[in-house]
């Protein structure tokens, strides 16, 4: 009989037959091992195994010697005569390790984590502790101890947060059992190792408090303070400032506090985008209570294949997205390649659903794809993101979905993922066609409901008025968002009985009819009437006019704009709002709306609101984003001629970026969506000056992230709204941002044709600013055509045009940049044609110019054109040293990672015409590199020439010299 094998990454990769221990090789074969037990079964591709033990360092031997530790491994853990089918598998273009997660320490861990919290659950904390103490005996140090390299790192962080918030678990145990003396020694200890977790600071602070020991509770959170504003120059959060605040005055009730449970373990920031681990579900409501038959329901469920979920009962507010977040923290651990969450927004009150296409960007960018590279076909995006999501074990929460449709696109191929999704329909095409397990949430019980209202009011004072609480629940229709913004607007007014709250539901009683449901007489409008009528005057402008903004979210200056009043006045007003739980500040000033809440503020501006404040309102916000947009896009394309824009209306804040570039570039990547809902409503309130020039201002941002489709949905708007204007320069601009658009999409003689027409109405108009730029397009269109005579024609027209404009541009800058722009192409067309010395004069120019005026990325190109100028003349030396000067640019600023891309293709025809095969082929394996992770169509090209030097006799006898080294 064989005995079994055991394996351990909880410490150093070890592995067992039976009582002995199995020597399994040396550093490098241990990390391939490493990488396939933490795949836990799954197929692991050979490229994959490379980087995780070589990175970016790998020999070209590396396919090679990886099959060479797949043998040896495969001999150590299959001995000789074994009747078993093989435990290391070749599959594809990988391996994959077949071991039940019993045999590895990893899963066991996982287990015992998973028994904890049901243990837990059934209030049996003394059985979840002993289960948590079993997990945490399994650690011997840090996970994968001696496995070197960036992988390892990663993979140590992740493993060492899924550590400590088993330990945070059992210390939030170790406090409910009473075992104070054991919490707080423990937490000290946790708090040494971690002294700017927040979170470890508020148990302390709770576990000395218990204790009697108010004074070092006090003591802990002042240490901190100071320690967090040492090394981050921040405060401490809210939750701890609350804990500070409540041990400050003796609060009796935190002797007697519930401690929360979150057992999913904090996002760990790593340097690299692509590798890191998404943990991206929302924090879990701290009082969230009941549904025990629906987690019955779902606890059995198992993540071997796609589950979909569908929660649609009742009406907004019902909890949906409460129950669905608090399902997916208690089994996050069970899904190490992290968890994803997107609000679909598929019944926002003003904004369209979001797109399967934006949908699967996001989700993608989120899994680390570069978006700027993505393909534009929605198969082609559903494709890549179900080949990202193959072989990894991912938890999706897709929330407020509309239909199937928007959902099914979404949907992972391959098992080990589990999909949650919410609704208010019952997405019965999913049911149906996907296998999706429906879920239907219905309002609280009135015990459920009993229990919110004490979580949240306490328990004495709940149990004190039970004649009052049955009414409020009553009046609330047990619907938990009514209860919440009740319980809030209780708490705030402590001191008063709860029949006034009670007498006040009664009193104002009404309905908010587009939100009733034909299951129940739910009617939440007198919840939040008796709240509103509760605000201040300004906050209750402010919370009127908030419905007129599009939305998802507003920012705090928009805010501002939007209601003409300062941001320190607003940002007051916003928090009265937030405690009265009439808005939520989901990330630090942003602010959004309950849809509920929306649809109640909509109504109170239409009968509050003169219709005249609120086209002055409407009329600020969009001043304010016009004028931050076109600031924004100023930074981002120095070389870009600007539109002229009206001054905007009193009251208005616009953004202020102090001339960085990088800020305004985040602005824009941070209010993208709001953006193309504020066009939407532009268009909607025939606002259409500033439609079309919104729409300028976006053109620049979203061609730079290979936002195509977007970029064209937007200028076509402006086009619309140029030809109601009869306004030949809008029309003309918009022509020109959809030529773009349209040869980013590949349709290049559509792009022609609208560069043409562009250049047309810019003639007419006598806008002699736009024209050249328009030429520059025109060359880069006829270059994708191959039409090169045609485009350094263009080129030249436009080096022409904006040397005739030069030092006349109130703007003398961003002319001479646009010059030097020009040179640049005249350059790079004449060394398309061969015609090389005369690119080097103008690309040299060009060089100069942009050192001159600071524009790194222009440099860039320069180099990147005057080092193929270089190389086709057969100056090799100067070819490889303009082409580093570019790529230190590129790598040092990260614009654009296909110029890089580009960039490191001619430097590697440079090595390889020197004579120098070894440096053509790491140039070119890292432009390949690039070029995977955006998805970019040259990957094949670089993959034929890295086949092509393979097959070369010189480069053979290159790698053989290698391999015997």
């Amino acid at each position: 009989m064989e005995e079994h094998l055991r394996f351990a990454v909880l410490g150093p990769v070890r592995v067992w037959r039976g009582p002995n221990e199995i020597e399994v090789g040396p550093p490098q074969q241990r990390s391939v091992l490493a990488v396939l037990l933490l795949a836990e079964g799954s197929q692991v591709s050979a490229s994959r195994l490379i980087d995780a033990v070589w990175g970016h360092r790998a020999p070209a031997s590396a396919l090679g010697i990886l099959r060479t530790y797949v043998h040896h491994l495969r001999k150590s853990l299959e001995p000789a005569g074994s009747t078993t089918a093989s435990l290391l598998r070749s599959t594809g273009d990988g391996y994959q390790l077949c071991i039940s997660p019993q045999e590895l320490d990893l899963g066991i861990f996982r287990e015992l984590l998973a028994l904890a919290e049901r243990t837990r659950g059934m209030h049996d904390v003394a059985g979840a502790a002993g289960h948590l103490r079993d997990a945490l005996r399994l650690w011997e140090g840090a996970a994968l101890a001696g496995v070197r390299g960036d992988w390892a790192q990663t993979q140590r962080q992740r493993l060492g947060e899924l550590r400590l918030a088993a330990q945070v678990a059992r210390s939030e145990i170790e406090i409910e059992r009473g075992r104070l003396a054991e919490a707080v020694a423990h937490l000290t200890g946790l708090v040494a190792e971690y002294p700017l977790d927040e979170r470890l600071r508020e148990l302390l602070m709770l576990s000395l408090y218990r204790s009697e020991r108010q004074s070092a509770a006090l003591d802990t959170y002042r240490e901190v303070q100071a320690l967090l504003a040492d090394e981050l120059g921040v405060d401490p959060g809210p939750a701890l400032q609350a804990m500070y605040q409540r041990i400050l005055r003796a609060d009796a009730e935190l002797l007697a506090l519930s401690v929360p449970v979150d057992p999913a373990p904090a996002t760990v920031s790593v340097p690299d985008r692509a590798s890191a681990i998404p943990s991206q579900l929302p924090a879990a409501l701290p009082v969230f209570v009941g549904r025990d038959a629906e987690w019955a329901e779902v606890a059995e469920l198992s993540s071997g294949g796609t589950v979909v979920v569908s929660a649609i009962a009742g009406m907004a507010g019902v909890g949906k997205t409460a129950f669905a977040v608090h399902w997916a923290r208690q089994v996050a651990h069970r899904f190490p390649d992290g968890q994803l969450f997107l609000n679909l927004r598929g019944f926002d009150l003003v904004g369209l659903p979001v797109s399967p296409e934006h949908a699967l960007r996001t989700l993608l960018e989120s899994l680390g794809t570069d978006t700027r590279g993505l393909p534009q076909d929605a198969d082609a995006l559903a494709a890549l993101y179900r080949s990202r999501l193959s072989g990894k074990r991912m938890l999706v929460l897709l929330d407020n979905a509309r239909d199937a449709a928007q959902v099914r696109p979404l949907l992972p191929g391959a098992p080990g993922c589990l999909v949650i999704v919410t609704s208010r329909n019952r997405l019965a095409g999913l049911v149906a066609v996907d296998g999706a397990h429906p879920l239907n949430l219905a309002v609280l019980s009135v015990p459920e409901a009993r229990a919110l209202l004490a979580r949240r009011l306490g328990h004495g004072r709940v149990a004190a008025e039970p004649e009052a609480v049955e009414e409020i629940i009553a009046h609330c229709a047990r619907l938990p968002l009514a209860l919440a913004v009740t319980a809030a607007r209780a708490a705030i007014r402590s001191s008063f009985p709860l029949t006034v709250i009670a007498d006040e539901l009664r009193e104002q009683a009404g309905g908010l009819d587009a939100f009733q449901d034909s299951d129940t007489a739910a009617d939440v409008r007198v919840a939040f009437s008796w709240s509103y009528s509760a605000l201040t005057p300004d906050a209750a402008r402010l919370f009127r006019l908030l419905a007129l903004h599009p939305g998802p979210d507003i920012a705090l200056p928009a805010a501002a704009s939007l209601a003409g009043l300062t941001v320190v006045r607003t940002r007051q007003l916003l928090f009265e709002l937030t405690q009265a739980h009439l808005v939520n500040e989901a990330v630090p000033n942003r602010y959004a709306f309950h849809d509920l809440l929306r649809a109640y503020a909509t109504e109170l501006t239409g009968a509050v609101e003169a219709p005249e404040s609120a086209r002055a309102a409407r009329h600020r916000m969009f001043d304010h984003y016009l004028h931050s947009a076109h600031a924004a896009a100023a930074l981002i394309s120095r070389a870009r001629a600007l539109i002229t824009l009206a001054p905007a209306v009193e009251g208005v804040g616009a953004e202020g970026f102090a001339k960085d570039a990088a800020k305004a570039a985040a602005w824009l990547a941070a209010e993208q969506t709001v953006l193309f809902a504020v066009i939407q409503q532009a268009v909607t309130h025939r606002y259409d000056v500033h439609t079309w020039q919104i729409a300028w201002t976006m053109s620049s941002h979203l061609h730079m992230r290979g936002l195509w489709r977007e970029q064209e949905a937007t200028c076509l708007a402006g086009m619309d709204a140029a030809v109601r204007l009869g306004n030949k320069e809008a029309l003309a601009n918009a022509h020109h941002s959809l030529s773009i658009a349209a040869s980013g999409l590949g349709r290049n003689q559509e792009a022609r044709d609208r560069v043409e027409r562009a250049i047309e109405l810019f003639t007419e108009s006598g806008d002699r600013r736009n024209l050249p730029e328009a030429y520059r397009t025109l060359a880069w269109v006829a270059e994708q055509q191959g039409d090169l005579k045609a485009a350094l024609g263009a080129a030249q027209r436009a080096l022409v045009l904006h040397q005739a404009h030069d030092g006349r541009d109130a703007d003398e800058n961003r002319n001479r940049m646009a010059v030097a722009v020009a040179l640049n192409a005249v350059g790079w067309c004449h060394t398309l044609l061969g015609q090389n010395q005369h690119a080097l004069h103008h690309c040299q120019q060009a060089l100069a110019l942009h050192q001159e005026l600071g524009e790194d990325t222009n440099t860039a190109h320069s180099w990147d054109s005057i080092g193929h100028a270089h190389h086709q003349l057969g100056h090799y030396e100067q070819a490889v040293t303009a082409f580093h000067n570019a790529l230190d640019l590129y790598r040092q600023y990260g614009h654009l990672p296909w110029f890089a891309a580009g960039t490191l293709s001619r430097l590697g025809d440079t090595h390889l015409s020197a004579g120098c095969p070894d440096e053509a082929r790491a140039m070119w394996v890292e432009a390949l590199e690039i070029a995977e992770r955006i998805d970019h169509p040259d990957s094949e090209s670089f993959r034929s020439r890295l086949r092509q030097l393979d097959e070369s006799s010189s480069f053979s006898e290159v790698a053989i010299q290698r391999s015997n080294l």
